[in-house]
């Protein structure tokens, strides 16, 4: 099978490019995504192959449009919906949580909302406050709703793929920072099932439990740590819902220790949904030591650049808590 360096953004946008050459009920709609490329580029050109009947520009109304979408998944469609920012869910809440995964349970399964909403979520780029949260713990208290979140160009590409032919609505968080990071993708094609964690790196003596960008913070501390005799684990989880926990269980239950990294504020966090399961699990016996959560601060994300890394995760943190758990 070969393969082709290209960026996570280029992936995103050959996944979508690939379904719709494959399926004419795919289309994309959202914020200045002809023309203009979206904000992050990542629909650049798909305007001139495939019109502006599949990719729609939509008034600056995400009720408006998400609820467009809603609709025409309903009724045979399989839309592919861009949200510029993670926080601007919230002017479309009744969409996201009352509307698109409640509907297939409660008309008895007759109908389903075969649907993709993609956003960039997040911080690190000095976008401030209402700009760069991580939203995605409110997603995972919705049942009906799927939610993925990739660290790779690889797992990105896969898991769009899986998301647009997916019969249920599917939230596809992407981290901004992550849009210019480059990787190897398979030139064929594949696709990558949701709700599968991968181990990017094997261990003994640590877990950590993350996903999207702070995968490669992860992977960075796991390397420096490794100078010092200490081999962790990463497991990437991939899809947050559903979310494979048997993985997580047998990492600890061989490593003994768990770390759950996230960008997320900590309070009530996925790291506190993470560290539960291990709690009613067989693995808590085998723990030697608390389960240690890392995250952000509790605190609206800062616009100056120094207070801003201060709030976030970072490898030296990470490599820190490692060092901790251990002790």
């Amino acid at each position: 099978m070969g393969k082709i360096e290209m960026t996570y953004a280029n992936a995103i946008k050959e996944a979508i490019s690939e379904e719709m050459r494959r399926d004419q009920n795919v289309y994309m709609l959202g914020e200045d995504i002809g023309v203009y490329r979206g904000a992050f580029g990542v629909s650049g050109g798909m305007i001139d192959e495939f019109g502006p009947e599949r990719i729609i520009d939509t008034p600056i109304s995400e009720t408006a449009f998400v609820g467009c979408a809603i609709g025409s998944a309903v009724a045979g469609m399989r839309p592919v919906v861009e949200i510029m920012f993670s926080d601007f869910m919230a002017v479309c809440w009744d969409m996201i949580i009352n509307q698109a995964p409640k509907m297939r349970y409660m008309f008895g399964g007759k109908v389903s909302v075969p649907m993709v909403l993609r956003t960039a979520s997040g911080g690190g780029t000095g976008a401030a406050a209402q700009h760069s949260q991580s939203l995605e713990a409110m997603l995972c208290h919705v049942p009906g709703l799927k939610v993925v979140i990739p660290s790779t160009p690889y797992d990105a590409k896969g898991l769009l793929k899986s998301a647009i032919r997916d019969n249920n609505p599917v939230m596809f968080l992407e981290q901004k920072l992550l849009y210019r990071t480059k990787g190897m993708v398979p030139e064929e094609e594949y696709t990558i099932p949701l709700g599968v964690a991968d181990m990017k790196r094997e261990g003994k003596d640590c877990t950590i439990v993350t996903y999207g960008r702070m995968v490669h913070m992860c992977l960075a501390a796991a390397e420096a740590v490794s100078k010092e005799g200490i081999q962790t684990e990463v497991i990437d989880l991939r899809t947050l819902l559903p979310m494979d926990k048997p993985s997580i269980i047998e990492s600890v239950k061989k490593t003994k220790h768990l770390i759950v990294v996230h960008e997320a504020v900590k309070t009530g966090g996925l790291g506190g949904e993470i560290a539960a399961s291990i709690a009613e699990s067989e693995a808590f016996n085998y723990l030697d030591a608390p389960i240690k959560r890392l995250a952000s601060e509790d605190v609206p994300v800062p616009f100056c650049p120094i207070l801003e890394k201060g709030v976030l995760p970072d490898e030296i943190k990470i490599a820190q808590a490692i060092r901790d758990v251990l002790a």
